[in-house]
């Protein structure tokens, strides 16, 4: 089983990652391609992997072609791998707002795909993948597939007419998070804690409450108010971001990255 990379920008090398660690193949059964040979050359280095300067070599001897490029430039880099991909290869799409309908006219043939939408916490091995598949994907294919998202991170299986809602609440998500620990630390660096700390603090604050909300079941609002004392300062703290309107920004940022998403 040979698994082949069509970019090996972060998300590719965090897929190769969670792979090789999980051992679900060893490094000589990955190929990849990229633009430059300076990153082939660095991922090559890193991981042991094996490289093409070809997407169409890729595509010839891969059984598996995970397309980890970004979305604009879908179009080009199927039309060079298309005489490649035959009907026994699973094409994995990492592409935003990419659907499964799109990907299959362009290959103007039928193509058995998987399209998948991971976040950039797969970097560290906490990704959250979404996957849906065409009708010519087998069960085993799937689980296969599942096992790979599985490797650095949770995966689920969703409708495809959710995908650009994952894109959001997802995808586009670990930004949202970033800023509210900037936020964070920066109203604790007016406080006179020293930054560096004041990361720290946010950080293991967002980590711990998320863990909170997934292991133990509880809707997010039993566990806001288990933290609100009747007039203490956390409830004092809720009501100003109630004031300022958080709930509804975080909303209408999320419709705004769907709504953009649906327009790729």
């Amino acid at each position: 089983m040979v698994i082949g990379f069509i970019g090996l920008g972060n998300m590719a090398k965090a897929m190769i990652g969670g792979i090789l660690k999980k051992k679900i193949v060893s490094p000589e059964d990955i190929i990849g391609s990229a633009a430059t040979q300076e990153t082939r050359d660095k991922v090559s280095a890193s991981f042991g992997i094996q490289t093409r300067e070809s997407n169409a070599q890729v595509a010839k001897e891969a059984d598996i072609l995970i397309l980890a490029v970004k979305p604009q430039y879908f179009k080009v880099v199927i039309a060079d791998i298309m005489d490649d991909v035959d009907a026994d290869k699973l094409v994995i799409s990492v592409a935003a707002g990419k659907t499964i309908k799109w990907i299959s006219d362009e290959f103007e043939k039928p193509v058995k795909l998987i399209r998948v939408m991971p976040n950039t916490p797969a970097l560290v091995g906490e990704g959250c993948t979404a996957v849906c598949r065409n009708e010519l994907v087998s069960d085993e294919e799937l689980n296969f597939a599942m096992e790979i998202f599985c490797s650095f991170g949770t995966a689920s299986v969703v409708a495809e007419n959710l995908m650009d809602v994952v894109g959001g609440v997802s995808g586009s998500s670990p930004a949202y998070a970033f800023m509210f620990i900037e936020a964070m630390a920066d109203a604790a660096v007016a406080g006179g804690m020293p930054r560096k700390q004041a990361y720290q603090f946010a950080a293991q604050s967002l980590l711990g409450s998320a863990k909170m909300v997934l292991e133990t079941g509880k809707h997010p609002g039993e566990l806001k108010d288990m933290v609100c004392s009747p007039g203490g300062t956390t409830i004092e703290a809720v009501r100003v971001l109630e004031e300022k309107g958080f709930r509804g920004a975080v909303m209408d940022a999320i419709a705004a990255c769907i709504e953009k998403t649906k327009r790729i």
